[in-house]
């Protein structure tokens, strides 16, 4: 898709990080936006900075965990723009832990939001960019952790795999349907984002109580996190691959060793050897 001006993205996740990024890297390109997040208050900034610089935009507060809230996203996007032909399933949050000390409320969490969200997105969006039939592109925001499993990070890994699962087989349902809407998986490793911090959105009726889980891995976290990938360097990589029709979008190719060692692991019949949980984690880095 290498005509991007006039066109119209519908970002989640718009508020702070990636999402932030991407918006403000399609605004440059001169596209219209629809912008999403459940942070009201960071969203209408985000929202009203591009407005000043002259950007069309609509900031939409949504929950993606809720099928209704990304239906009138998608009502709002149609009603503001027209056709939508950019989708960035990017809104995500962090969770993990021992797997025997994680409540259902923490498996709840993270699924609504990391798969749920981009299922609601996919639902909700693609009907209308199949149908008005201009080029259209969907990246769907995984991580490094889709695409190799460490300890502490089941919940997390697990949304992350389904969502690569989800993007190869809509690619391949795209190719069939004429080729005509082209997709991504975006892949980061470490990135200068606060998820560590996402609890801060986490609803009160699974376990929400953002103190909880400050300590020493969040101290540990928030410092992997500040010297990560910047975001906007991640939203060049995103453009790129929207340009270039290029499905995997690798931030970090210097972490793909563990990804590798994996394969072998599967091929070969072996039993994966213990890892050791650290900043080096995945071969330099780690999850978005």
């Amino acid at each position: 898709m290498q005509e991007l001006e006039g066109r119209t993205a519908v970002v989640t996740g718009a508020a702070s990080g990636i999402g932030k990024a991407l918006a403000e890297r399609f605004a440059a390109s001169g596209m219209n936006l629809v912008l999403a997040d459940i942070e009201e208050g960071p969203l209408a900034e985000v929202a009203s900075t591009l407005r000043d610089g002259g950007v069309k935009v609509l900031d939409v507060p949504t929950d993606v965990s809720k099928a209704a809230d990304v239906d009138a996203l998608a009502a709002a996007a149609d009603e503001a723009f027209g056709p939508v032909h950019v989708l960035c399933n990017n809104a995500g949050v962090g969770g993990g832990g021992m797997i025997h000390d994680l409540k259902t409320e923490d498996w709840e969490w993270v699924i609504n939001v990391n798969l749920w969200g981009v299922i609601h997105g996919l639902r909700a969006f693609l009907g209308g960019m199949y149908a008005h039939g201009e080029e259209g592109h969907v990246v769907n925001t995984a991580s490094l952790a889709g695409l190799y499993s460490a300890p502490f990070m089941a919940p997390y890994s697990a949304t992350k795999f389904a969502v690569v699962a989800i993007s190869e087989a809509l690619h391949q349902e795209a190719l069939l349907a004429g080729g005509r809407i082209g997709v991504s998986v975006l892949c980061p490793g470490w990135v200068n984002t606060r998820i560590h911090e996402s609890s801060r959105n986490r609803p009160a009726e699974l376990g929400g109580d953002a103190e909880r889980e400050r300590g020493d891995s969040f101290e540990f976290m928030a410092q992997i996190l500040a010297a990560g990938m910047p975001p906007a360097t991640v939203a060049e990589h995103v453009e790129r691959a929207i340009r270039e029709r290029r499905f995997y979008v690798i931030t970090h190719p210097e972490m793909l060793g563990a990804v590798e060692e994996r394969m072998r692991n599967i091929v070969e019949g072996r039993t994966p050897e213990q890892m050791q949980f650290s900043a080096g984690l995945f071969g330099g880095g780690g999850a978005r």
